[in-house]
């Protein structure tokens, strides 16, 4: 996931045409580490040895390593924090109050405890939104506070409205994968208060969207931009499509989300002829 960060902020930088800023990649890797391990540690069930999910089985087979990533990526944030611009510092503020909160059981009902990720509807929202802004607004700020670039505010609001539909229709499949135990919990996601192929529809319908906006960005058209990123999307939407509640989960965490690595490394091999 950290990969996929960095790679989403380099398709930035790719887009507004401006060499990428290493202390805002160093940050975005770290950070996204620290974060999601975090969120896993947090998460830790009673008996994770018996656990239905491999990847929770295996972090916590490993648990003295993982917490040491964890620390190591949340302190080396510190220097990095500081090498940033001012605005760049208030929007990371925001954004990590959004993930703390995300992962944190801030509420009591009775003697259960939950955090913004288990209130319905919720969680898929404000995934998109810290990963758009982390990935969109940090490298365009950061561009513009060195002066290597200059991004009106009508390429700003598309290149953030397109990752938007982008990661939204990549949120879904997730719940679609959770389908079968949101039910048993009594949980409204997109899948469970629509139906599953509603579902794949919704997300083809973002895919569809995004793609108008590529065409849109700076009136560039049909531009080698625009095929290399039209093209992923397909791959992605076709991924949607396949994606099953009862798959294997590395499907998500290497396809689906290898969708995100993938993007940046189609856009260079076609920038590269």
């Amino acid at each position: 996931m950290s990969l996929c960060a960095v790679a989403q902020a380099l398709v930035t930088f790719h887009l507004i045409d401006a060499k990428p800023v290493p202390a805002a990649i160093g940050l975005l890797f770290t950070s996204t580490l620290g974060i999601y391990n975090f969120s896993i540690l947090l998460s830790k069930p009673k008996r994770p040895e018996l656990s239905p999910y491999r990847r929770v089985r295996w972090f916590f087979s490993h648990n003295r390593l993982m917490v040491t990533f964890t620390i190591v990526s949340l302190l080396s944030l510190i220097p990095l924090f500081f090498l940033l611009s001012m605005e760049s510092r208030i929007l990371l503020v925001f954004l990590s109050v959004l993930s703390f909160c995300y992962s944190l059981p801030l509420f009591t009902v009775g003697e259960q405890k939950f955090g913004l990720r288990n209130i319905p509807g919720l969680k898929p929202f404000l995934i998109t939104v810290v990963w758009t802004l982390s990935c969109v607004l940090l490298p365009i700020l950061e561009a513009e506070n060195l002066h290597i670039a200059d991004v009106s505010m009508r390429d700003t609001m598309i290149l953030v409205a397109k990752r938007f539909l982008l990661i939204g229709a990549l949120t879904v499949p997730f719940d679609i994968r959770d389908l079968f135990q949101d039910r048993q919990s009594g949980l409204k996601t997109i899948p469970v208060a629509w139906g599953e192929k509603n579902a794949y529809l919704f997300c083809q319908f973002l895919l569809a969207g995004y793609i108008v906006l590529l065409f849109l960005f700076r009136n560039n058209g049909f531009n080698k931009d625009f095929f290399a990123l039209a093209l992923t999307a397909a791959l992605m939407g076709w991924l949607i499509f396949r994606s099953k509640w009862e798959k294997n989960e590395y499907y998500y965490f290497f396809y689906l989300d290898g969708v995100l690595v993938l993007q940046y490394v189609v856009l260079v091999i076609f920038n590269f002829f």
